[in-house]
């Protein structure tokens, strides 16, 4: 989902506004939590450059509720002292030639908790434009959601977040 509005898109201030998408996030996810259906679930969040700070800092504040996070060329500094407070698995997908913000992703890594990875996608730019480069972002978050996103056992009622081993 977009975080921003047509017309807020025009400031591009907004897009460095990190409370402002987190807020948005908040707000989506409490929005799901609306239907009883949807609120049985973990949810998954997935941010790309300044989205990731967003991600990352909206699941400082809910907690148990986010199941996963995937940043696909995050900017996780931009989330501040949040990071210290994500409990939900977290991978960072970063491009090889991604120069600056390679490091900023390793630096906020250490101070996540686990669990947690990081993937380096080899000769892919910033945007993950070169062939192939997005194809990989898509498989390691696949990989990630798949791992992490379990569903909630039957009648776990309303704990929204909680997750739960389904065997099979």
């Amino acid at each position: 989902m977009d975080l921003l509005t047509f017309d807020e898109e025009a400031n591009r201030a907004n897009v460095f506004n990190i409370e402002l998408l987190a807020d948005r996030l908040l707000d989506a996810v409490r929005w799901l939590d609306h239907d009883r259906t949807m609120a049985r679930f973990a949810v998954g969040l997935f941010g790309s450059s300044t989205g990731a700070a967003a991600a990352l800092m909206a699941a400082a504040r809910l907690r148990s509720r986010i199941g996963a996070i995937v940043s696909r060329g995050g900017r996780p500094d931009l989330a501040g002292d949040a990071i210290d407070q994500v409990n939900a698995p977290t991978l960072f997908v970063i491009g090889g030639n991604d120069f600056g913000v390679i490091e900023l992703n390793q630096d906020a890594f250490a101070r996540l908790r686990e669990p947690k990875a990081i993937e380096i996608v080899p000769g892919a730019s910033h945007l993950f434009s070169e062939p192939g480069a997005i194809e990989q972002v898509t498989d390691h978050a696949a990989r990630w959601f798949a791992r992490y996103l379990t569903p909630m056992a039957p009648g776990a009622g309303s704990k929204a977040g909680q997750r739960h081993a389904v065997q099979r």
